[in-house]
Formats: C-alpha cells, structure tokens, sequence
C-alpha cells in the first residue's frame, strides 16, 4: 500500500460516492449529537450549578459555532473521509494529522461507549419484564448497529434522519409538558451529591446559582459539550456526499443551529421545572423531570422511548463516523491495511468491527461519566490541532480552492482555538486522572509513530485533487476492475 491518504492498490479500498446531499448530511450532523440532549450533561449542575452550566453552554456554542464555519471551509476544500486528519496533515504535516486522527478515534470511540450506558439507563425506565439493563444492552446495540452498517449505511442514515426528526419532535412535547411547571427557584433547588430519587440523600451543601463560582463555570463545560459533541464527524461524510463542496458546509451549519437551540431549551425546561437536584444526577434526566412534575404516564413513556430512539440516533451515526475515519487511516498507511476493506456494500468491514470491540470492552469497565471525559479530552485536542491546520492554510495555502469561506476567516478560528486550548484545561480541572490517561493513549500513539510511522509520505494538495479524480473515474468502472500501481502512476500523469 502506498503512503498517501487516498493512493490505495486495493481496489476494495473504496467508499460508495454520491449518497447524500445536504439534507440528509445535516440530519446526520444533528443524529450525531441529539443524544447529548437526552443525557450528559445533567452532570454539570453539580459542577457548577445552573448558573456556572449555562455559562459554560454559551462559551461552549462560540467554540463549536467558530469550529463548524472553519469545518466547512476545509471541508469544501478537501473532502475526505478522513475529516480533520486530513486537514492537519495537509496543514501542518504527517504528525500533526496523526496526533488529531487519535484524538478523534478517542472521541468517537468513547462517546459510543457512554451513549450505551445512557441507553441501557432509559431502557431501565421502562421497567420492561425480561429486558435486563448493563451489558446485555450494551452488547446489542453495537452487534445491532455494526450488523446495519455492514449491510450499507447509504439508507440507514437516512432512516437515522427520521429517527432523528422523531427524537427532536419528542424534545418539542417535553418542552410543552416542562413549559408551564417552570420557576426560578427551580434552578437552585437541589443538593451536592443527592440523587433524584432521593435528594435528601445529599449532603448539606445546597446547589447554587454559581456553584463553584468561575472555577466551577470552567469545570461545567466538559459537560456543556455533550450538547454539541461529534458534530465534526460531518466532514467525514464528504466522499460520500452529493457535490460535498455546498452540501457539506451547508448541512454542518444548519445542524449546528438546530443544535444550539435544543441545547438552550433543555437547559432552562428540565431543572427550571422539576429542579436541578433532580436532574442533576439521574441517568435519564428527562424522564425523571417529567415523574416530578407529574406529566401524564403515557407522556413520560413516550418521551421514554423517543428518547431511546435519538441516543440510538447518536450511537449509530458516531459508529459512522469512526469507522470512515478508521478506514481513512488505514488507507494512509498509518493503521493495518486489513481495516480499510471494504465489502461488496461499499461498508469498511474492519474499521466497523474492531473499534466496536474496544468501545464495548470499554463499557464493562467504566461509567457513562468517566467515558464521556476522555471522550470530551479527545475532542478538544481534536478541535485544537483543527483550527491551527485553518489558519495555516489560511497563511500558507491562499491559492487553495474554497467554494465556501469562513466568516471572519482567521478571527473566527483563533477565538475557537483559544476556548479549545481553555476546554483541554477544564478536563484537566473536571477528572485530572481520566485526563491524563487519555494524555497518556496519545503520547503512547506518538511514540508508535515515531517507530512505525516515519515512512509515511506527507499528503499533497495536488494528491488529493488526483485522488478525488481517480474516485470519480471509479464510479463509471466495474468495482472488482484491479488497479496496479502503474495504472494509478498513469492516471497522475493524464
């Protein structure tokens, strides 16, 4: 296999073009996050109240905003499955793109793995005889979700994108049930470390406002990105997107303002009714707002069950996303050459399977919590190194074709890069010793690069022009024709 990202000898190695337009991307962008609205980040009020969360949220949506406008310049300029990997590399060099493609692989490997224990707590709820909670749940949702990838995720993720209309239709009904219960005492009304089902079960330390005043606001927003987490894997859709230089920057844009006004609508209905004692510590924060204010039965088990259906939502568009970026990585040399098969569907067989195995092993060894910080350190990392490959580029690269420009140009990025670069501190603040295992994966991955890593070619602007070309010549050749390196060395030529 060659060294480049996109110049493989396998004639497997080929993702199915032109699955997707906007529409549908967009719906992705939000399935990829939706969860976050349904569990996650009820965790914050006990960092920092409602006050300190709410905060942290507007400080979060600047950070996410900055990046998805950057997201879509690149993304229009270079679309990859390889999404920000490529970005950096292309940027800044071969080890930079490494270093952001593993911070990413911890995200979207980790979030899936704590989405599952949310999923497992909602199917709890439902008190359904027979159906046990934990890691049976756990284990059916990844054999489930990697048996419907493997079969093709073209129309799945387009069922995902009702699922996901389902899920938001379910937010607006608790929104309508929540409404007319909420009060502003509701937002300090609650207890550090009291459950929801027994708050007195708390110490004597009541939630307030500001808990934790500026240290807490910073400790909340690790919490606050569960709103918006994996709203970057859209760029990794774009090999297989529809005219991906409008559809991808059109559809991460639009996702991201649906997102921002869940995220706030969420916040104020749930602890401004039922109480941030409540909410703050339950695993299925909406039904347990609902049992308090004594919403109707058949209301709670249908907002239930919605429920379920947008963290599978999530679930199933981040195994989307990890796996194209798994794939891409494979297909660069810098991972076994086995996970960037691909089946007759068009489906990275192994960059689905694999990931899935360490995501579940994960999951019978820590809680949603403790996953979601790694995840979340993962991320930031991820959004750092992104927004330096931006402005570089914006610097190095001014000739680089883009269709779309971000607003600001360099301004927007850099604010986005400096709240990313505050972000990797709050993990730090919020779980020092989960932080600093996940520091410690990445410099584990910097030392294999280091050994394994240095024949590897940096991946050239030109290159993936050739690259995409080549793609589309492949959509009018049989998929089993075999390429030889010296047909490919042809095709740089013409």
């Amino acid at each position: 296999m060659t060294a480049t990202l996109e110049t493989t000898t396998q004639p497997s190695a080929r993702l199915k073009q032109g699955s997707f337009n906007w529409v549908v991307l967009a719906g992705l962008g939000v399935s990829f996050v939706i969860s976050g609205d349904f569990a996650g980040w009820q965790f914050g009020l006990g960092s920092g109240g409602w006050g300190g969360l709410f905060c942290a949220l507007l400080i979060v949506a600047v950070l996410y905003m900055g990046m998805c406008l950057a997201l879509a310049e690149l993304s229009a300029a270079l679309p990859s499955a390889g999404g920000g990997h490529l970005f950096a590399q292309v940027a800044v060099g071969d080890f930079a793109g490494f270093m952001t493609a593993i911070a990413i692989l911890l995200e979207y490997v980790l979030a899936p793995a704590a989405i599952a224990t949310f999923i497992s707590s909602y199917v709890e709820s439902l008190h359904i005889p027979g159906v046990p909670a934990g890691w049976p749940i756990y284990l059916f949702c990844y054999v489930a979700v990697v048996v419907v990838h493997l079969a093709g995720a073209g129309e799945a993720l387009k069922a995902m994108c009702v699922v996901t209309i389902i899920a938001v239709a379910a937010l607006v009904l608790y929104t309508v049930v929540m409404a007319p219960h909420v009060h502003i005492s509701a937002f300090t009304d609650g207890w550090s470390g009291a459950s929801a089902s027994h708050p007195a079960s708390g110490t004597s330390d009541r939630i307030s406002l500001f808990d934790g005043g500026l240290a807490g606001i910073w400790a909340a927003i690790p919490f606050a990105m569960w709103f918006f987490l994996a709203i970057e894997g859209v760029p990794m859709a774009a090999e297989e997107a529809k005219d991906p230089a409008r559809s991808v920057p059109k559809a991460i844009v639009v996702a991201m303002m649906i997102l921002l006004v869940a995220a706030i609508t969420m916040m104020v209905v749930g602890p401004g009714a039922a109480g941030t004692g409540v909410v703050a510590e339950s695993g299925n924060p909406l039904v347990a707002a609902l049992e308090r204010v004594g919403a109707n039965h058949a209301v709670v088990v249908a907002i239930n069950y919605a429920a379920l259906l947008g963290l599978v939502a999530s679930f199933f568009s981040i195994i989307y996303g990890y796996s194209r970026l798994t794939f891409s990585l494979s297909r660069a040399g810098l991972l076994p050459a086995f996970l960037s098969t691909t089946n007759r569907r068009g489906a990275p067989t192994w960059a689905l399977i694999v990931p899935a195995c360490v995501g579940f092993a994960l999951t019978l060894v820590a809680d949603g919590d403790a996953l979601m910080s790694v995840a979340v350190f993962g991320a930031v990392v991820s959004y750092a190194l992104m927004m330096v490959a931006h402005i570089v580029l914006r610097v190095r690269r001014p000739e680089l074709p883009r269709p779309y420009r971000t607003p600001g140009g360099v301004v927007t990025s850099g604010v986005a890069l400096v709240l990313s670069l505050g972000a990797v501190v709050a993990t730090f603040m919020n779980a020092p010793v989960l932080a600093g295992c996940a520091l410690g994966v990445m410099a584990l991955a910097a030392v294999g690069y280091a050994v394994w890593g240095r024949n590897t070619s940096p991946v050239d602007i030109a290159q993936e022009r050739a690259a995409r070309k080549r793609a589309e010549q492949d959509l009018k050749e049989p998929v089993h024709t075999p390429r030889t390196p010296t047909t490919l060395q042809a095709e740089e030529v013409r």
